[in-house]
This record gives structure tokens, C-alpha cells and sequence, in this order.
């Protein structure tokens, strides 16, 4: 849904941006600012800041920035529209639809809500009734109390062709509603239509906000399927739904970790057993938009599927889903649940702790990686450990972003060397690497962070040059900063009078700032050698894209790929001192092949730092 940007206007107009994060963060007013301990990281010393006269915050920590709408979606988890809508709520807007056919289609929505709303009280007062005895002994016997099965709105359908048809027509539903609801189905032959949920237990479905949307239905007795979810409807998506989000929802957010388990008892479960920041898929495996769900409230969610080999399956599914989607800091790990059990029957015999001990074991997603590859292949000859290798580095190059993908194959080239054999730790000290028939000289692991590689004299220029090109496109293009605020928050520059001018952008950024203003505002604080030397005709020689004249979307491009390039000389400057630092303590075959690959990488990251600037005119050397 597109909303006119005066609507979002007024909403940050009428909201007080420091009144909604108050909620979450005790600020104090300094000046005309406010400040606290920021909400997105770990920290003991207030770096986050909150300014409503310009209507964002920031922190200066881990470089989190945005409005009061990004504030809401990122510790609430809703989509754009969903914070918008509520916000709206709050400054008593009425949420404008563009064109007939959208209000229609919200008109109908907010129908098959009241529809769905309605089926589900009649399914919890079936429950209680006569008809459900049996069906609240069975949830009762599944150890679940009162409590539990009122906040999940558990419910009973009765095994009649059309009781829940009667019931909600009869207080004015009409029949049309039911059928687009998927409460109700019409046979092929024409017959008058049926109940589609029959003797089964009710588990509402409801979306991130809790409506009720859908429902699933277990069987009670020997009948199949044994679990029936209702069909796909304008309000539901089984692929783009997980079930328990909304009881989950705001735990998540606290704990940052998302649990994924298979089924809706397996949820309920572990709420009831205090773990309730779990969540499970609608019966089928793990989609993308599921994953990105997931990912928008917690980094690296747990997998945490059923002992059995079906389940170990479900694993491997999630692993291939979303390895093409990993980014840096997004991926998914595991958690290994014993044989036979599920996380529901392993509350019910070990209790909390039992599950809790499961989850303080989890593996991350290249142990299973390498585990659906290598584990228990046989690698006996050199055609069967290149097959293995092979399919390594193709499971590798399945990872769109780049740098991720490199630390795979990084990772995975040295658990390949230790496994097949190098030679020996005697023979490979730190400081040797073979060439030809000797032992050639190379940096030592004790030293410095990129010491020995790319020791030409232009290094020190070309590297201050890009560091100027980053600052000089936001410059002139402060509109990056919509698109790319975190990254500049988290980016930490080399040259100190750059990082301040770095830090000064941020204070001062809103989304209306042009380049005259920014620059006129930097030059009364004091940058103005800096802002010309970062504006200068070299800048722009090896970084074209930061020109003034150049159209948005090159800079846009030309920018994320040169920030793309600091960010991996940073992350692997990173892994490499803590590289060098295992392989002092203990010279293994496998320390040392790990940090041969850093280096490795971090030098032909150089290089296609310099092959990119001349091919696509981001940043040349």
C-alpha cells in the first residue's frame, strides 16, 4: 500500500516521536534532545539519541537510525504499512485508500475479520460445551491448562455437516462470506455446502497484529488428514504466515531470538513452559517469506524441528531455502532435539530445562552445511575429495552477497585442509608458506592486521581517497541517507576529521535536508577544509559516481558497492586479528589454513576493489 507523503507527514507531526520510544527506553532530556540506552544493542554508557525537533534518533553505537515509523517496525516487527496504520490509530487519522477498488478490497477484509472473529468464539464455546468434553480432555491430557488453552483461543468444531454454517448465518452472516472465509466448502456435485472443520480441535490462526485469519483443525480419533489448515483466502497465505507470531511477537523483539519448532503443540508448548518466543510454518516447509519474516525481528532465529528423520529433513529444507537469502549478521541456526522427541513431548518428560538445554546447544547453519555435504562421505581417493569439494563450494556460491559467500568458502577450504591433510604443523610454522621446492617468507600471524600485503606507496592515497568518496556522495546526495543510514552509522573511518564529519551528517540528517543546507551547515561548524578537500576533482577521478550531475540510482549503486568494500576490509581486518591470535595459541592445521584463506581473501578483495572501479565506474584506483 502506497501512502501520499503528506499523510506520513501528519502522523510524525501528531505523534511525538520521544513519547512512543519513551515506552520502550527511559531517555532523559539534555537540551533539546533526549537520551537513553539504545534499545537495539547491548549497552552500559547512553549512546542513543532522540531529537523530535527533527523527528528521528540515532545511535552512535551501532548506528541505528530512522523515524517514529522505523521505530515501530523495528521493535514492534511490522511491515511498513502495518506500523503506519497503527501510528495512524494513535494521532486519530484516518487511514486514506487511493481508489475505489482499494476501499472495496478493505472494506471486504475488515468483513472476513468480523467472519473469522465470529467463527472462532463459536469454536471456544463449542469447547466448553457438552459437545467438546472429549476434545478439552484431550488438550488437558496434553498437559495444557486453562490458562493456556483461553490465551490461545483453542477451540472444538463438532461433527455435524453444517452446525458453525447455521450458527453464523443465523446471526446475519451471509453464506457468500463463509465460503471466501474457507469456513465452509461446496461439493463438485452441487450439493448444499458443509462445514469444512468437522470433530477436530480449532487452533486460531492469527496475523502479526492478532486478528484471527484462519484456522487449523486436528482431528480427534483415527480420521485424516490428521491436521487440515484452512485454504488460502484474500486474508491468508500459509506461506507467509507463522503460526503463534502474535503471542510471540513481543518477546522476540526483547530476547532478539526467534524459535522455529514444526507444529501448533509444539508452540503452545513451550509458551506454557515460559519459552515464548517460539513460532512454527502452517505444515509445510520453511518458505523465503517466512525466513524474511523471521529475520525482521531476530538476526538468527533456531531451527528446532522433531529428532526423527522427517524432521532432520524439514532441517535441511530451511538450510537450502536460505542460503541464497544469507546477509551479514542474517542467518539461521539449529538445535538438535533427541531422537523421537519433539519439543512437546520433551517439556512434557524433562520440563523446562530439558528444552532449554537443547537450545544452549545450537549449531549454526554452516555446521549443517557441511554436515548434508561432507559428513559420512566417503573420501578415500583424490576424484572423492575433489566431489566433495566441489559440492562445498557449490553450496558457497549459492550466497548472493559476496562477502558472506567468501567467509563460507573461507570456512570451508579450511575445514577440508585439516580433514584431508596439509603438511604438517612442524613443517607449516607461522611465517612460511611453500613456493616452489623452499619455504618462502610471509607476514606472521603475530603481526598486525594486513601487515605484508599490498605494500605499494598508493595504498595509503587510494585508501583515504575512498574514504573521501563515501562522505562526498552523501554529501551531495543526503537522500542516501533513506536509503542507507545504518551503514553510515556503523561505518567507522580511518581518518579522524572524516569520521567526525561522518558523525555530523548523522546529527543533522532529516529527510528533507537538501545539499545546499547540509553543506552550508558543516561549513558553520567548522568543516570547511574538509568538505572541500572531500569535494575535490581526485574524489571524484576515482569515484565518478559521487559527481553532483550523476543520475540517483548510479550513485545509489556506485555508494552501496563502495561501502560494500570497507565493510569487508573491516569485517575480515576483524577476522583476522582474532585468526592470528587462535593460531599463536595453538598452531593447528586448521588455525593455519583458516587464516591462510582471510588472507587470501582480504587480498583479492583488493583486487576486485581496483577490477570493479574500471568496470563499472564505482571507485578506480
Amino acid at each position: 500500500m502506497a501512502f501520499a507523503p503528506q499523510f506520513l507527514d501528519d502522523i510524525r507531526s501528531r505523534v511525538t516521536l520521544s513519547d512512543v520510544i519513551a515506552r520502550r527506553v527511559k531517555l532523559i532530556r539534555r537540551g533539546r534532545e533526549h537520551t537513553g540506552l539504545c534499545p537495539f544493542h547491548n549497552e552500559k554508557t547512553p549512546s542513543f539519541t532522540v531529537n523530535d525537533d527533527k523527528g528521528f534518533f540515532h545511535c552512535f553505537g551501532c548506528g541505528a537510525h530512522g523515524d517514529v515509523i522505523g521505530f515501530v517496525m523495528r521493535t514492534e516487527g511490522l511491515s511498513f504499512p502495518e506500523a503506519v496504520e497503527r501510528l495512524a490509530g494513535e494521532a486519530g487519522l484516518q487511514v486514506p485508500v487511493a481508489s475505489p477498488e482499494e476501499r472495496h478490497r478493505a472494506k471486504a477484509r475488515e468483513t472476513l475479520h468480523t467472519v473469522n472473529e465470529a467463527a472462532c468464539a463459536w469454536f471456544e464455546r463449542q469447547l466448553r460445551g457438552p459437545a467438546g468434553r472429549h476434545a478439552l480432555d484431550y488438550l488437558k491430557g496434553r498437559g495444557l491448562g486453562d490458562d493456556t488453552i483461553a490465551r490461545f483461543r483453542l477451540g472444538f468444531a463438532p461433527d455435524g455437516r453444517d452446525a458453525l454454517k447455521a450458527a453464523l448465518v443465523k446471526s446475519g452472516v451471509n453464506e457468500a462470506l463463509l465460503l471466501e472465509a474457507g469456513l465452509i466448502g461446496r461439493p463438485d456435485d452441487g450439493r448444499a455446502t458443509y462445514d469444512r472443520f468437522r470433530g477436530r480441535v480449532m487452533f486460531p490462526i492469527a496475523d502479526r497484529a492478532g486478528r484471527v485469519i484462519a484456522f487449523g483443525g486436528r482431528i480427534l480419533g483415527d480420521g485424516q488428514p490428521k491436521y487440515l489448515n484452512s485454504p488460502d483466502t484474500p486474508l491468508f497465505n500459509k506461506g507467509h504466515v507463522l503460526y503463534g507470531l502474535a503471542a510471540a511477537r513481543e518477546a522476540i523483539h526483547k530476547a532478539q531470538e526467534a524459535i522455529v519448532v514444526e507444529g501448533y503443540m509444539d508452540v503452545i508448548a513451550l509458551h506454557q513452559a515460559g519459552i515464548r518466543t517460539a513460532v512454527a510454518p502452517l505444515g509445510t516447509a520453511l518458505t523465503e517469506q517466512q525466513i524474511e519474516l523471521l529475520w525482521r525481528m531476530a538476526p538468527e532465529p533456531i531451527m528446532c524441528f522433531d529428532g526423527d528423520a522427517a524432521g532432520q529433513r524439514a532441517a535441511q529444507r530451511a538450510a537450502e531455502r536460505a542460503l541464497p537469502m544469507l546477509a551479514p549478521g542474517r542467518s539461521l541456526r539449529f538445535a538438535l532435539l533427541p531422537p523421537g522427541d519433539d519439543p512437546d513431548s520433551l517439556v512434557r518428560s524433562g520440563g523446562t530445562q530439558a528444552m532449554r538445554d537443547v537450545l544452549g546447544a545450537v549449531r549454526p547453519l554452516v555446521d549443517l552445511v557441511w554436515d548434508m555435504v561432507a559428513l559420512g562421505r566417503p573420501s578415500d581417493t583424490p576424484e572423492r575429495r575433489a566431489l566433495v569439494r566441489k559440492e562445498l563450494r557449490d553450496q558457497a556460491a549459492r550466497i548472493a552477497d559476496r562477502s558472506v559467500q567468501d567467509f563460507y568458502w573461507a570456512e570451508f577450504e579450511a575445514r577440508l585442509q585439516a580433514a584431508f591433510g596439509r603438511p604438517t604443523a612442524a613443517q607449516r610454522q607461522p611465517g612460511r608458506k611453500r613456493q616452489g621446492g623452499a619455504w618462502s617468507r610471509q607476514p606472521s600471524p603475530l603481526e598486525p592486521p594486513g601487515a605484508g600485503i599490498r605494500s605499494d606507496g598508493n595504498v595509503g592515497v587510494l585508501e583515504l581517497r575512498r574514504e573521501q568518496a563515501l562522505l562526498a556522495g552523501i554529501v551531495n546526495f543526503p537522500l542516501l541517507l533513506g536509503d542507507f543510514g545504518e551503514q553510515v552509522g556503523h561505518i567507522s573511518l580511518e581518518r579522524s576529521e572524516l569520521d567526525k564529519l561522518r558523525q555530523e551528517i548523522l546529527k543533522v540528517w532529516a529527510p528533507d535536508l537538501d545539499t545546499g543546507d547540509l553543506q552550508r551547515h558543516l561549513r558553520s561548524q567548522g568543516f570547511a577544509n574538509v568538505l572541500d578537500r572531500i569535494l575535490a576533482q581526485d574524489v571524484y577521478e576515482i569515484a565518478p559516481f559521487c559527481r553532483p550531475t550523476t543520475a540517483y540510482e548510479a550513485v545509489r549503486e556506485g555508494w552501496n558497492d563502495l561501502y560494500d568494500y570497507f565493510h569487508r576490509r573491516q569485517y575480515v581486518g576483524k577476522e583476522l586479528e582474532a585468526a592470528r591470535r587462535a593460531l599463536a595459541e595453538d598452531v593447528s592445521e586448521r588455525n593455519w589454513a583458516y587464516l591462510e584463506a582471510l588472507q587470501r581473501h582480504l587480498s583479492a578483495g583488493d583486487d576486485e576493489a581496483e577490477a570493479t572501479g574500471s568496470g563499472n565506474g564505482a571507485f578506480n584506483s
